[in-house]
């Protein structure tokens, strides 16, 4: 005979909490009291393996048992395979023990056996444990449904995620939040209770992949997260740290949550998608020259963009292309991964993508005070550095990144962007991936980029260098001689020492070198065009 109470459940430790079984003993494999009951089956036959089901408590006096006791250790092996969630069991009347055998293989498989109160009925146990289960079922849709309308109002309200991570937290009564891929709080509530994170500055939450963990100012605490999936992208989590894990009723509030979060994020990033093609616009505008520049001030101001002071651009582009378009389609916008740092520095900066790159206008670093630095070059390029790190790490890929001097009209801004359009590009040419270029430390490249016939540039190096513009080792071993003398001013005791050679031995490779090149050490004419060959190699390495 098999009830169950269609679609409720409870753990083997709720049923038992019934008051029907106050009296009941865990015999034995105490570990599964979290096993899921989903119905309930009398034992009436030897052969019950042909009618139990998984997730069932199976109640039995013993009677099929009473002549072979030693078949129990097989049967509650047979019970666990077929997903069963227990085993009550009466004793006295039929069996007076069980088995020792049988009790260690329930304690090794984690396999509940309960001894049943005495003079309770099974039809009792049947009718009240099917009671627990439906007041259960009850509440859970009561739940659902207060879980269905506290969600539903902030759709039709038109809130934000910081409101779904306050209706979260008042029905798990805890901690929650509502995080980015990259873990950063969009949303949050009673994160106090934690003793971890200010309430108005959240430290990052980085969720495991288990969706179990979560850590946060370093600090691992147990949670259940739930995906905020839109289509083919992941928006991020929805997070309740618990204190000991997932609750039925916290995954249903959580899921519900996640769908209303999908929502709210990706009307968001529609509603980003149009602002963005007109901030796109506007800058298209400016590289093209300003115009009107009372319209241009007009229509930057409206986006919060400050262009009446000294500005820099940057330019970040990736090293190499996204050629996977679903997997392009998952990520974020590069330049939404960047805005919050940028704006956290400077909240009148714009950023704007274009199909291949990010364009920053932003405020000019000043020079640190009390220091003799000219300008805030180096924390100009450190910041780059960092938005560049950041563009990488949302693509999948390395970035690069370009600056340009500061400039001090809006007319101004082209200028500007192409000094650091150049600066990233030459840059790349030169030092490789990931490279950070500002336009001032580019020097003679400046000039170099401007010839466009390379093999004419190609040509000049091997004339001038001959032999040592080859690419074998024992070229490139006298070009990295010559350099260290050229880099030291000609001083033979100064190269020698950064090249950790003995004084006679870079004499002897001087007169090498002045026989394959000429008397570069003296001739101020052939030691400059020395120079711009080697500084051609570097910048077309490859003809």
């Amino acid at each position: 005979m098999t009830v169950a109470a269609p679609r409720s459940s409870l753990p083997l430790r709720g049923v038992l909490a019934t008051p029907i079984l106050a009296g009941a003993e865990v015999m034995a494999g105490a570990g599964g009291l979290g096993r899921i009951v989903t119905r309930l089956n009398v034992m009436e036959v030897p052969d019950v393996l042909a009618f139990v089901k998984p997730d069932e408590l199976l109640l039995t006096t013993g009677y099929p048992l009473r002549d072979r006791p030693d078949a129990l250790p097989r049967l509650i092996a047979d019970l666990d395979d077929r997903g069963l969630a227990g085993l009550g069991v009466k004793l006295g009347r039929y069996l007076d023990a069980i088995p020792g055998a049988a009790l260690d293989e329930a304690d090794r498989r984690g396999f509940p056996v309960v001894r049943l109160p005495e003079g309770v009925a099974f039809d009792d146990i049947l009718n009240d444990v099917l009671g627990a289960m439906l007041d259960r079922q009850a509440r859970q849709l009561e739940r659902a449904e207060r879980v269905h309308q506290a969600f539903l109002q902030v759709v039709l309200r038109g809130e934000g995620v910081e409101q779904i991570a306050r209706d979260l937290a008042e029905l798990l009564d805890g901690p929650a939040a509502v995080v980015d891929r990259d873990g950063t709080v969009l949303g949050a509530a009673r994160l106090a209770d934690l003793g971890l994170a200010d309430v108005d500055d959240p430290a990052p939450m980085v969720i495991a992949q288990d969706d179990r963990h979560v850590r946060v100012d370093g600090t691992q605490l147990p949670c259940v997260a739930v995906p905020i999936v839109a289509g083919p992208r992941k928006h991020g989590h929805v997070v309740a740290i618990t204190a000991n894990g997932s609750r039925t009723g916290d995954l249903l509030a959580l899921e519900s949550a996640a769908t209303v979060a999908a929502l709210v994020l990706t009307q968001r990033m529609e509603l980003r998608a149009v602002e963005s093609k007109y901030q796109s616009d506007l800058v298209h505008d400016l590289l093209r020259g300003a115009g009107d520049v009372d319209d241009v001030r007009r229509r930057a101001a409206g986006f919060g963009w400050d262009l009446d002071r000294r500005l820099i651009a940057i330019v970040l582009r990736l090293d190499e292309r996204v050629d996977d378009a679903a997997d392009a389609r998952a990520r974020p916008p590069l330049a939404g991964s960047l805005r919050g740092s940028v704006l956290e520095r400077d909240p009148g900066a714009a950023v704007v993508q274009f199909s291949s790159e990010v364009v920053v206008l932003t405020a000019a670093f000043d020079p640190p005070p009390g220091t003799d630095a000219p300008d805030g070059r180096a924390e100009a390029c450190a910041f780059a550095a960092d938005l560049a790190a950041r563009a990488g790490r949302a693509a999948g890929v390395s970035a690069s990144a370009g600056l340009s001097r500061p400039v001090v009209d809006v007319r101004e801004v082209a200028r500007a962007y192409e000094q650091a359009s150049r600066a990233v590009e030459l840059g790349r040419e030169i030092s490789g991936r990931a490279a950070v270029t500002h336009f001032d430390d580019l020097g003679a490249y400046r000039l170099l980029a401007l010839v466009p016939d390379r093999d004419e540039l190609r040509a000049f190096a091997v004339e001038t260098l001959r032999e040592l513009a080859a690419d074998d080792p024992a070229a490139l071993d006298l070009r990295q001689t010559l350099q260290a003398l050229l880099d030291s001013g000609g001083n033979v005791a100064e190269a020698a020492r950064r090249l950790h050679f003995h004084y006679n031995t870079l004499r002897y490779r001087i007169e090498k070198l002045e026989s394959i090149l000429g008397p570069f050490m003296t001739d101020a004419r052939r030691r400059l065009d020395v120079q711009l060959a080697l500084l051609v190699l570097r910048l077309h390495p490859h003809g």
